[in-house]
């Protein structure tokens, strides 16, 4: 059986076990989700996403 996690799931969780342990300040979480939806408006988008997925599929096959 295959699970599947949204990479937004997954990265907001580790963004708050950062924000927990206190490895990350709110100003630098600010900052990075600030990035990430400036990100998703680019042509970088594309890219990105392309990564990801072929990262996924990798992991997938191992």
């Amino acid at each position: 059986m295959a699970i599947t996690v949204s990479l937004v799931g997954l990265f907001g969780l580790v963004l708050f076990f950062l924000l927990r342990s206190k490895t990350l300040g709110y100003g630098s979480a600010f900052i990075a989700a600030m990035f990430g939806f400036y990100l998703a408006s680019t042509g970088a988008s594309g890219p990105v996403n392309d990564l990801s997925a072929a990262v996924i599929d990798a992991i997938s096959k191992l």
